[in-house]
C-alpha cells in the first residue's frame, strides 16, 4: 500500500511556497500585552540609553574606583 506522502519532498522550495506564516513568539506576546493596555509612546532614538543599560554611568563610575 503506497502512501501519497512517500513522494513528498520537504525542501526549501516547499517551505517557501507556504501560503501562511506564523508570527514569532515575541510578536504574539507583545500583541497580547498591547490588547490589554496600549504601550506608552517611546522616542525612536533617544539621548539616554534604556533603563538598566549595561554600560550605564553608575557602572562606569564603579569601574573607575577599582
Amino acid at each position: 500500500m503506497a502512501d501519497n506522502w512517500d513522494d513528498l519532498v520537504l525542501d526549501e522550495n516547499f517551505i517557501r511556497s507556504a501560503e501562511t506564516t506564523e508570527p514569532s513568539a515575541r510578536a504574539r506576546m507583545l500583541a497580547a500585552r498591547w490588547r490589554e493596555e496600549e504601550p506608552e509612546p517611546q522616542p525612536w532614538r533617544s539621548d539616554e540609553p534604556p533603563a538598566g543599560w549595561f554600560f550605564s554611568k553608575g557602572r562606569r563610575r564603579r569601574w573607575r574606583r577599582r
